[in-house]
């Protein structure tokens, strides 16, 4: 069964920073697009950064470009969110999901229907 557990949020001060983990199992991440999600209350789940399978291509929404650094490590299955000067508008649950694209520069932020397999989530609150 393939499975993506997400950790690492919490509380945070504005400014502030945390990293998020993205643990797959059932699979390995090697041949697959990563991509971080956001839903916050009310909104729609917008796609933040992703990281290609093949070369570490990266995508990332503007408003989170220079705070936000996606990254993969391939030997520990698991792909890493660093988040910095957070803003309370990054007050969200933050998914991650993964696409079957291997030896692939593909990945996208454009939509959550390019992927087919999710995690729980986990939360990020930026409040002082």
């Amino acid at each position: 069964q393939l499975q993506l557990v997400e950790s690492g949020g919490g509380l945070v001060q504005p400014g502030g920073s945390l990293k998020l983990s993205c643990a797959a199992s059932g699979f390995t991440m090697d041949y697959y697009a990563i991509g971080w999600f956001r839903q916050a209350p009310g909104k729609e789940r917008e796609g933040v950064p992703c990281i290609s399978s093949s070369d570490g291509s990266t995508y990332y929404l503007d408003s989170v470009k220079d705070r936000f650094t996606i990254s993969r490590d391939n030997a520990k299955n698991t792909v890493y969110l660093q988040m910095n000067s957070l803003k309370a508008e990054d007050t969200a649950v933050y998914y991650c999901a993964a696409e079957y694209h291997p030896s692939s520069k593909w990945c996208t932020i454009a939509t959550k229907f390019s992927y087919n397999v999710w995690g729980q989530g986990t939360q990020v609150t930026v409040s002082s």
